[in-house]
């Protein structure tokens, strides 16, 4: 009993202390803590074992997922710095103008996202061109954060397929299949997302006018309206899309290969390349991510001016986002050893669901606890997976459902990339979170809960 009611306070003292902004590390050291002494797990053994290098270790998966991170990173830091990212996102607006604004901020987020790069890049290159989208459409600026949250936080981070996004990478690497598993299931569920999603977002938007409810400007906005470039100091949007068109044709390369039937993994040189990439879901997209990056230093004279300073920035940019999901990941590595969450295993794995219902229930109560969809899919695949492999559900679905489940109820007030959004922005979770919840909750659980539905009755 004990146990148990420690472990809770364990979890609920984690979504405290990152609603109240205290570091993640020492948030989650703290909480291992609680849960090891209420748990009777050694202190010492949980510390030094548990959360730093067991299974589920906060190092353990740092330095699995090390390369991917740093490559995504330098990725993600030559586009911002080429102005790459910006020229696309220009050209966006261009086309589709003030009016459409919300599916300017979607369809920028997406784009950038889709091909490689990470979040908060995304983030921070969207919101400054953002400001004045908003104050010409007088758009609240909660919608705006929450159709960027559209873009960057659900479809192309759990569901399309080919994405060399952190969570598809950790499905390919548990379960052995590629970053294309269950393809058509991964499209309905963002077609899904996108219709819902926008359906959602336009409809508040006319009812915030209604309510003559427009855009307000905050003390953030001229300090980061002053990080959008002009017009004249980007390339253009053809020549900036090419490193992303490369990361996604790289990563597709032995997909279509293998679909022409000219080519059989193992045979031949081309053979033997489509094998290891199939062999290394980690590597092949990091490799991927490199390519793309040295052909932009090529592309964009301005970065071979300070090439190794934007390298190294790059680097230091991907070792908070690593260490923080790591830290996250380390608390679960604790929480797994007790009795409460062995109790809950065995209780998910008797309940009478169909098996496909208990993979949503189980990643989206782990991904819950953490706050974090990557933490809790690496749990997941850690510790239940393998038991669902056994009952014989096919790997390309798990990969799947699983990827896009874990990317549901991640999204609560405690969520990291919720809370760093939000500062980013400017807004309090009073003011922003029930459109966010609604964009990041509610619609990825009716799309993977639909998805469910139509491969029950198939």
């Amino acid at each position: 009993m004990l146990g148990n009611v420690g472990l809770l306070a364990g979890l609920a003292l984690l979504i405290f202390m990152a609603l109240r902004g205290v570091n993640i590390f020492i948030a989650a050291l703290s909480c291992s803590m609680l849960v090891a002494l209420s748990n009777d797990l050694p202190v010492t053994q949980a510390l030094l074992e548990y959360f730093p290098f067991g299974p589920l270790g906060a190092f353990s998966f740092a330095g699995k997922f090390f390369v991917l991170f740093l490559c995504g990173a330098i990725f993600g830091k030559v586009m911002a710095a080429s102005q790459a990212a910006s020229s696309i996102a220009q050209a966006i607006t261009r086309g589709l103008g003030t009016r459409r604004t919300l599916w300017v901020a979607m369809l920028v987020c997406a784009v950038l996202t889709y091909g490689g790069v990470v979040v908060f890049v995304v983030i921070f290159t969207m919101y400054p061109l953002g400001i004045t989208l908003m104050r010409e459409a007088n758009l609240p600026k909660r919608l705006f954060c929450a159709a960027t949250a559209l873009g960057a936080g659900t479809f192309t981070m759990t569901a399309l397929p080919g994405t060399p996004s952190i969570h598809n990478v950790i499905a390919a690497s548990a379960l052995g299949t590629d970053l294309f598993a269950g393809a058509w299931i991964g499209i309905a569920a963002s077609a899904l997302m996108i219709g819902l999603g926008m359906a959602y977002l336009q409809r508040e938007w006319r009812l915030a006018a209604l309510r003559g409810e427009g855009f307000e400007a905050n003390a953030q906005d001229a300090r980061m309206e002053q990080l959008a470039s002009t017009p004249d100091a980007v390339p253009s949007w053809r020549l900036a899309l090419v490193p992303i068109v490369l990361v996604l044709g790289i990563i597709m390369s032995p997909r279509l290969l293998l679909l022409t039937g000219l080519v059989a993994p193992g045979e031949g040189a081309m053979g033997a390349l489509v094998a290891f990439s199939l062999a290394q879901p980690i590597l092949w997209p990091s490799l991927a991510l490199v390519i793309a990056s040295a052909a932009a230093l090529l592309l964009f004279p301005g970065l071979r001016r300070n090439t190794l300073v934007i390298l190294g920035q790059g680097a230091d940019d991907a070792i908070m986002p690593l260490l923080n999901t790591a830290a996250v990941i380390g608390f679960g590595g604790v929480v797994t050893k007790t009795a409460g969450f062995s109790h809950f295993a065995q209780w998910i794995l008797s309940v009478d669901l169909p098996p496909l219902l208990s993979v949503f229930a189980s990643v989206s109560v782990v991904s819950a606890i953490v706050g974090s969809s990557s933490g809790g899919l690496q749990i997941f695949m850690q510790t239940l997976a393998p038991t669902y492999l056994e009952m014989g559900m096919e790997p390309q679905v798990l990969h799947r459902i699983a990827n896009i489940a874990a990317g549901g109820l991640d999204s609560l007030p405690h969520c990291g990339a919720v809370i760093a959004m939000l500062m980013i922005m400017g807004l309090s979770h009073k003011q922003a979170y029930k459109d966010i919840f609604v964009i990041t909750v509610l619609i990825p659980v009716v799309a993977v809960l639909a998805c469910i539905a139509v491969l029950s009755l198939a």
